[in-house]
């Protein structure tokens, strides 16, 4: 697809004007940081780009993806999601800003500020999203830092984002498409007029169509006792957590690390023990945990963690959120990093073919429909996950911002319900790893980062060993 079909494809990003239902769960139930469903993006710059050239971009980038110069309206009565607005009083100045770190500028400097960015709230009245241009890195790079809602997107939809939106070249291109649009405006009272109107059309037909479900579900006893069985698992109290050491606190202290690796290298370590790519990282994600817990005397079992699986193909990754939440105990008491691949790929397996894996996306709008506080109390019992990771695939050719060459990207999510959260994207041919910890439960961060690296070696090796033969 060339740059003027990514474009096109533009069309169809972001312009549903209704919340999804877990869209609108997240929304709803954000209580930050605890609770939090906002996350940080860095993005790593081979220089510093032009400033005016960059806002311009920007000014840009909200004309033709108008959902980043829109709020969210809740409706002044639960009888719907929240739906998306103009702001009208969107000013790209208070989105859009530039800060300088001082000397001499270090990775762990552009982290600690960060997170810093990442543990201040939203404000809920604008478009749920800031960015900031980062310079006084080491050797003349910069960074862009962006810490935005998850109602945007998911990591699915923000890789073919970059794809549609940043240059191939560091020149600019005149050629640049400039939409003409209505501006959409809506107030409490008619996000709920509009909301009510659509449960009275459709209440009918989810009827008909979830009695014909049952309908058919009776006919098939077999089918039915499976997916009872499998509601057991899925809907059931969450796995116990046997750690003493890696136990929730209470105030949700972030703290981020990053790790990277050549794709090619962790593919031929999971290759090698028969498991996929994110069965490799997530196992090394594991041996680093089992190095923490064995340096603070601890043998680490089995642990719960929370994974989202994809509901949709990447292709169809236009905006907003489309997962299942999946809780199960990975091999983390598994000491050896063949076996504790090939263990993590048939858990994996088995929980991707529950029959019931999207039964907590069934009565997501039952949870949109009580207060948000009972919304958010519920799926605070469900939590208690140790680690919760995610992975997806990034851009594969360059990118600029402004002239300055898309380098890395890292994602760091939030801490529902859980002590550790990890995601993996791939960005032309490297393995970029983010990291978030809960600094109340991990004292000793030198430790955990350098434990987390001698996992991810570990795993590493397995690739040189299997070509060496």
């Amino acid at each position: 697809m060339d740059i003027d079909e990514l474009w096109t494809d533009l069309e169809n990003w972001g312009r549903d004007p209704v919340l999804s239902e877990l869209d609108a769960l997240m929304w709803r139930t954000d209580r930050h940081p605890e609770g939090a469903w906002s996350g940080v993006i860095l993005q790593l710059l081979d220089v510093v780009p032009e400033w005016e050239r960059l806002r311009a971009a920007h000014e840009w980038f909200v004309e033709i993806v108008p959902r980043f110069a829109q709020r969210v309206v809740d409706p002044v009565l639960p009888v719907g999601p929240p739906m998306w607005e103009d702001d009208p009083s969107f000013d790209l100045d208070f989105h859009l800003r530039r800060i300088s770190l001082p000397a001499p500028g270090t990775h762990r400097q552009l982290l600690e500020f960060a997170q810093t960015i990442g543990l201040t709230p939203l404000d809920r009245s604008r478009a749920p999203w800031e960015g900031y241009l980062v310079e006084g890195l080491e050797d003349g790079r910069a960074a862009y830092v962006m810490h935005a809602h998850h109602v945007f997107m998911d990591g699915l939809a923000l890789a073919r984002l970059h794809e549609r939106v940043l240059n191939p070249t560091r020149e600019p291109r005149a050629d640049k498409p400039t939409p003409v649009r209505t501006p959409e405006r809506r107030g409490p009272i008619d996000v709920a007029a509009r909301q009510l109107g659509r449960q009275i059309a459709d209440t009918p037909k989810a009827l008909i169509k979830g009695g014909l479900a049952l309908a058919k579900a009776a006919g098939h006893p077999r089918s039915t006792a499976d997916y009872l069985s499998s509601l057991a698992r899925v809907a059931g109290p969450p796995p116990k957590n046997p750690s003493k050491i890696l136990r929730g606190g209470s105030r949700r202290m972030w703290r981020f690390g990053t790790m990277e690796c050549e794709f090619g290298d962790l593919r031929s370590a999971a290759k090698a023990a028969g498991g996929t790519l994110n069965d490799a990282f997530v196992s090394a994600l594991l041996g680093g945990l089992r190095r923490y817990c064995a340096a603070n005397g601890e043998d680490l079992g089995d642990v719960p963690i929370s994974m989202p699986v994809a509901m949709r193909a990447a292709h169809n990754a236009a905006g907003g959120n489309d997962f299942a939440a999946a809780y199960f105990l990975v091999p983390s008491g598994v000491d050896d990093p063949v076996e504790r691949i090939r263990a993590m790929h048939e858990r994996v397996k088995d929980v991707r073919s529950e029959p019931a894996l999207g039964f907590l996306g069934a009565i997501t709008p039952i949870l949109n429909r009580t207060p948000s506080s009972v919304a958010a109390a519920i799926l605070g019992s469900v939590g208690g996950a140790v680690l919760t990771t995610s992975s997806w695939p990034g851009i594969s050719e360059d990118r600029y911002m402004a002239g300055a060459r898309f380098e890395r990207m890292f994602v760091f999510a939030p801490l529902p319900g859980t002590v550790l959260t990890s995601a993996m994207c791939t960005h032309c041919g490297v393995c970029c790893i983010a990291m978030n910890a809960d600094g109340e439960v991990f004292k000793d961060l030198d430790l955990l980062w350098s434990s987390m690296q001698e996992g991810l070696d570990e795993i590493l090796a397995l690739g040189s060993v299997s070509r060496r033969h």
